[in-house]
């Protein structure tokens, strides 16, 4: 068997390691069926998915995620036959996590646009969870603005009641959207899933599970998942990325007049630089290591990421 269970501790025995080499022939004969023009579409504003790197490493993820959405779908059948009942068809659900900057987005874009293309799941729909932070007003309310994006600044209740939903087959389920321009929910405005056969969550947190000490939930989004996916990166790597990233916004985004950020615009190179590092030290590098990361060894499969934002190895969970 290819790859090799890793060794230095209880939590990651689970797991099977496989070099970016490894991983690419378990693509087998899922055909190419993105081209340079589509994957354009699909890249984030500070890295880029190679065609190389979609046939290495996301072809065979959409194979293995196939297989099990059509042996979800054959459970489902299989139960729906001992009751009696008409199909519920619920949908397979990912969730996919990481730390801001680390390029989950752009995986959970892919990852749609290739398993859209299975003939047995051509209905897939992807939804942040970005939507489900409370708005401006209220995180200022309650004095969560510098703590935005960790666990406490988002509904909760409302996401889970979201997925619920969605998992159950409601006709159609509504996400409230977020503009990343304002830096705040959109009033008024909405996503509307209608029952797809897969749905893709992407989130800083979706695997989060830790309860505060007044919490009363008993229940997270997590627990809806059939399959969930962490990109993952060396803090470092993560960092420069997020600086990077910060610079481009400056040259587009923030010279909108409308950016809530746009006062950032006429900041001087190294002072932009030294302003998205003290954000990310004061702000995104304490989620990562308080709520992001000890959530990694709960996902499913890990893509690791070198220096240059390409997936140099996978971790896949075996038990």
């Amino acid at each position: 068997m290819a790859g090799e269970v890793t060794q230095p501790g209880a939590a990651l025995s689970r797991y099977v390691r496989f070099s970016r080499e490894e991983w690419a022939p378990l693509r087998a004969a899922t055909p190419l069926t993105l081209s340079e023009a589509d994957l354009a579409a699909l890249h984030g504003i500070n890295e880029r998915v190679s065609l190389d790197e979609v046939v290495d490493v996301y072809l065979p993820l959409s194979r293995l995620l196939n297989l099990r959405v059509a042996a979800t779908q054959g459970l489902h059948a299989a139960t729906d036959a001992f009751l009696g009942r008409g199909g519920l068809h619920p949908p397979y659900i990912i969730g996919i996590a990481g730390s801001v900057a680390v390029g989950k987005s752009t995986t959970a874009r892919v990852l749609q646009a290739l398993l859209a293309r299975w003939p047995n799941h051509p209905r897939v729909d992807l939804v942040t969870t970005d939507g489900f932070l409370y708005p401006n007003a209220v995180l200022a309310a309650r004095g969560l603005m510098q703590r935005k994006g960790f666990p406490e600044s988002y509904d909760q209740r409302r996401l889970v009641q979201f997925v619920a939903d969605v998992k159950a087959g409601v006709p159609e389920v509504a996400a409230p959207i977020y503009s990343h321009t304002r830096y705040d929910i959109v009033p008024g405005e909405r996503q509307v899933v209608r029952q797809p056969d897969v749905i893709i969550l992407e989130g800083l947190n979706v695997l989060q599970t830790r309860r505060s000490a007044t919490a009363t939930r008993r229940m997270f989004v997590s627990d809806f998942f059939d399959f969930s996916i962490y990109v993952d990166a060396e803090e470092t790597d993560i960092e420069s990325w997020y600086v990077d990233r910060f610079l481009r916004l400056r040259e587009t985004i923030f010279q909108d007049p409308a950016s809530y950020f746009h006062h950032y615009a006429s900041l001087t190179l190294d002072e932009a630089r030294d302003v998205a590092r003290r954000i990310w030290v004061t702000i995104n590098e304490v989620n990562l290591r308080q709520n992001i990361q000890p959530t990694r060894e709960r996902a499913q499969l890990i893509l690791e990421k070198g220096a240059d934002h390409a997936v140099t190895g996978v971790r896949m969970r075996v038990f």
